[in-house]
């Protein structure tokens, strides 16, 4: 069986007093967009920088298919590229004469790829063109292109929406889904959820440096199974007789209406109630949180454990 792209076991960072990151283990499947998600300050750069080698961590250990940069250096990146914080280019330069001097410092057939690299992010149009009049966007694509000039099978992204206007963000988005679809494996880090939501197989979700949350986008969305929002004709007298019912919980006023937990039984008793109690309900319906509501609630809610199966399931609820 072939090394996971990436395997980190136990990383921790400190600079002083301060951990940026605590004891994060990460594994990044062959062919997925794994996403790498916490607030600003969280430590996902300095987790990527760790990855890389490009810092040493105090504890743990890090391998990209199965080699450490610590230990094996640049031969441990072969097949690895991507950009940590922004890509950094000559604005004097132009686009393509960028990408020769970094074709110049990979060797090998890197030069050979500048054009293909160039049309994959769309931008073989402007590739004469100063990078000092490219926008923020066109200088991010650029990034990727010198990414792709070592042909690679793991492609890491650190925040690589930030800054830009709807329409840059969702050039990228498209540029990444089809990277993905040639087979690249993609490490994405971001605060961003939609384009994590939009994009992404897994996920891990980091707050203060540690993992909360490490798994499958599909079951995380699912763990919000069993919530129902509910509008009637009296909501405060709908609340009072719901929090009073058998196998309904987490009774609240939101969005103009409830919100509530139950299973299949309790609901359909729940509406013959109401119904018999003169209140009209003018909307029952399955409610499943969005991968931005599950992120505030364990990145800004109490510290949560790390469980797994239907273990994490309840505690995600």
């Amino acid at each position: 069986m072939s090394p996971a792209p990436v395997e980190a076991r136990g990383l921790v960072k400190r600079y002083g007093d301060v951990i940026a990151v605590d004891d994060v283990d990460l594994t990044v499947g062959a062919g997925e967009v794994y996403g790498y998600l916490g607030p600003n300050g969280a430590g996902k750069t300095t987790s990527l920088r760790m990855l890389l080698g490009l810092i040493r961590p105090d504890a743990g250990s890090a391998k990209l298919f199965g080699r450490d940069p610590l230990v094996e250096g640049a031969r441990a990146l072969d097949g690895v590229a991507g950009f940590v914080e922004a890509p950094r280019f000559y604005p004097y330069l132009s686009g393509r004469r960028n990408l020769e001097l970094v074709a110049a410092l990979d060797g090998g057939g890197a030069a050979e790829r500048i054009g293909e690299a160039l049309d994959t992010v769309e931008l073989t149009a402007r590739a004469k063109d100063r990078v000092g009049g490219y926008s923020h966007g066109m200088r991010q694509r650029l990034g990727i292109a010198g990414a792709l000039l070592r042909d690679p099978r793991l492609l890491l992204l650190d925040e690589p929406t930030t800054g830009l206007d709807p329409g840059g963000m969702r050039d990228m988005r498209l540029l990444v889904r089809r990277l993905a679809e040639q087979g690249i494996t993609v490490l994405l880090s971001s605060h961003l959820m939609g384009e994590v939501e939009e994009l992404c197989d897994r996920v891990a979700i980091v707050r203060t440096g540690r993992v909360v949350y490490e798994g499958s986008l599909a079951e995380l969305l699912a763990t919000t199974a069993g919530r129902y929002a509910l509008r009637t004709t009296d909501d405060r007298r709908a609340a009072a007789l719901a929090a009073d019912r058998h196998g309904v919980s987490d009774v609240r006023f939101a969005d103009g209406g409830l919100t509530l937990s139950a299973d299949d039984e309790a609901v359909t008793a729940l509406s013959i109630a109401l119904g018999e109690a003169g209140i009209g309900i003018a909307a029952l319906v399955p409610r499943t949180a969005t991968l931005e509501e599950l992120f505030f609630r364990m990145t800004e809610g109490e510290p949560a454990a790390t469980p797994a199966g239907a273990e994490r399931a309840e505690a995600l609820r």
